[in-house]
């Protein structure tokens, strides 16, 4: 995977607040989409609703990082930025898979709307309350921003086994948009607190990830990437099976209980993607059923 060199960025797009500390503010967890999606962030990362702020709710220590290291507006201007650092990157594909559903809503005669991705370091204030690191990434219906922090993806491969690589970053990034397009669809609020394989919150996940698949699938067109490889793809599907509900739950309690699944298994989640990148299409995700 690389970026077009000559491309230009849009760092307007990522909000960066590494290095800031958040109030601290537990994040409520109820019902509806706020309960779901909040829900759905802890179990990414096995943890449970006490556990949710990491720290009693005061707020999660944030690294203070030199003056000038995270200006975007300067530091990533252009996709040679986003060959070299990994804030660019982060940047870049934003920017490509924005573009992709602004164009795909306005051929349907619908307006997206933009959402900002926010990258964090421990702790920061969000729509619906404090993200935390160790909530994951998530998409936060109530303000409609993307939080991320980077070292999650040093999570991903260290404590899930994931391959990593930079298309796995663009995954979880595309997943997490997918979320926002149900979200301007009115999808999102439909879904509820059920869970076990055929729920309604699985099958949601499974949708946004049917969703970031159609986007690998048109990357190219965006004019952001130059190629999307094999090993892309396969750094893609690596990083769907990693957070796998039935691979999370073998690492973090040692059993599967497939009757508290959000995310789907690790099966369901490849077939969701590889069904979006395969047909490039958006019906694809409109019925999902990836029950293997």
């Amino acid at each position: 995977m690389s970026f077009n060199r000559n491309s230009r960025l849009d760092p307007s797009q990522v909000e960066d607040r590494r290095g800031r500390r958040g109030t601290g503010t537990v994040v409520a967890v109820g019902g509806g989409a706020i309960g779901l999606i909040i829900t759905l962030v802890i179990m990414l990362l096995g943890g449970n609703v006490g556990s949710i702020t990491g720290d009693g709710g005061q707020g999660l220590p944030a690294t203070e990082y030199p003056g000038g290291i995270n200006d975007l507006e300067t530091q990533c201007q252009t996709g040679a930025d986003a060959n070299t650092r990994e804030d660019c990157r982060i940047v870049g594909f934003v920017n490509s898979i924005q573009s992709f559903w602004s164009d795909e809503f306005a051929q349907r005669g619908n307006q997206y709307t933009p959402a900002d991705t926010v990258l964090f370091t421990g702790s920061t204030d969000a729509g619906s309350g404090t993200a935390s690191s160790a909530m994951g990434p998530f998409y936060c219906p109530i303000d409609q921003k993307v939080y991320l922090d980077l070292d999650f993806f040093n999570e991903l491969q260290t404590r899930f086994g994931a391959q990593g690589g930079s298309f796995a970053e663009a995954y979880v990034l595309a997943h997490e948009y997918g979320h926002h397009v149900q979200d301007l669809l009115g999808a999102l609020s439909n879904s509820s607190n059920a869970t076990g394989p055929d729920s309604e919150s699985v099958q949601t996940e499974l949708q946004a990830d049917c969703l970031a698949g159609v986007w690998v699938s048109h990357a190219i067109d965006t004019g952001y990437l130059t190629q999307v490889t094999d090993q892309d793809i396969a750094q893609s599907l690596d990083a769907a099976s990693a957070v796998g509900d039935d691979r999370i739950q073998r690492e973090t309690q040692g059993y599967v209980s497939p009757e508290s699944w959000t995310h789907g298994s690790s099966e369901q989640r490849q077939l969701a993607l590889k069904d979006g990148l395969q047909s490039g299409d958006i019906a694809t995700c409109d019925s999902p059923g990836w029950t293997p």
